[in-house]
């Protein structure tokens, strides 16, 4: 599959600036995580990669190619206010949004019951959309952007008001969709599921895209946090340490400190201030998750971790 790439991508209400200068890439087969506070941009944004909205510079492309009708044919799309008719029944809708897609009636209809089934919904196939759940119907929202077998999967708060359970089952599908070498982009504030699916993450702040890289490499600066555990510690060990250690969480038995990360003679002399303070017990690298990364991009003036 080819990559989705987005270029300059700027859009404007009037007077707000909703969009400026945004430009990502999702790679063939991965899964790329876009995050950021309600009113940054990512509904904005995946609406003009729909073609819902009008982009007012900037471009869409796949395969290399600007998106037309029919390349946008085969992206399934999961908007966040779910767009399903509530009056249809489940099974008759997804054969007829297939075959929207470009499907005929044999294979719509062989789409329809794997991904019914696939999502737990198969039970529920002549029930009408409004009678079911909340669960459900996201469920349902679930496989009508799968059920014409799109080549782009682009899905706006798809884990919203989901189960357990229910969560558990989509984020298996959308792994099975990227390893079959789909592009895959979906937005979410819930950013312990964002940091688990995700192989890159996008974050925006007022329009502007503020980092986007790998969470590894959004982890790597110039200092490393590191803790330190010890038994029966001095209390006020770390007041000691050299001034080039920063000391995030002072402490007797266990303390957090930042030095710059390839100062190896520095970790030396931390380590053998630890041992001397008491016994050691560990001392390990510590790797924020991403819910810190996003406090720290959203709060930096111009942010600005690409890659």
């Amino acid at each position: 599959m080819p990559d989705l790439v987005i270029h300059g991508l700027e859009k404007s209400f009037g007077s707000l600036k909703a969009l400026s200068n945004v430009s990502f890439q999702v790679k063939a087969g991965e899964i790329f995580g876009f995050v950021g506070s309600n009113g940054a941009g990512k509904t904005t944004a995946m609406r003009i990669i729909l073609g819902v909205l009008a982009a007012d510079t900037g471009e869409v492309t796949f395969d290399g190619k600007p998106l037309d009708l029919k390349t946008r044919r085969r992206v399934g799309y999961m908007p966040e206010e779910r767009g399903l008719y509530p009056k249809m029944k489940v099974g008759e809708q997804l054969i007829y949004l297939a075959q929207l897609h470009g499907e005929d009636k044999s294979s719509a209809t062989k789409s329809m019951e794997y991904w019914t089934e696939r999502l737990g919904v198969d039970s529920r196939r002549d029930e009408e959309v409004q009678k079911l759940s909340l669960g459900n119907q996201q469920r349902v929202q679930l496989a009508a952007a799968l059920v014409h077998n799109p080549d782009v999967l682009v899905l706006d708060e798809p884990f919203s008001g989901l189960d357990p359970i229910a969560v558990n089952v989509m984020s298996d599908v959308l792994k099975e969709r990227a390893a079959e070498g789909v592009p895959v982009i979906f937005s979410s504030h819930q950013l312990d599921l964002v940091e688990r699916l995700c192989d890159r993450v996008g974050i925006i702040r007022e329009g502007q895209m503020v980092a986007c890289d790998t969470i590894p490499n959004l982890r790597q600066h110039d200092q490393q946090v590191v803790d330190i555990r010890l038994l029966n510690a001095l209390p006020d060990w770390t007041q000691h340490l050299p001034a080039t250690i920063t000391v995030i969480e002072p402490g007797g038995n266990t303390a957090r400190v930042s030095l710059p990360s390839h100062d190896q003679e520095l970790r030396a002399q931390l380590l053998a201030a630890a041992t001397q303070a008491g016994a050691l017990q560990e001392i390990s690298n510590y790797y924020p998750p991403l819910t810190e990364l996003y406090r720290e991009a959203i709060s930096t003036p111009h942010g600005g971790h690409h890659a």
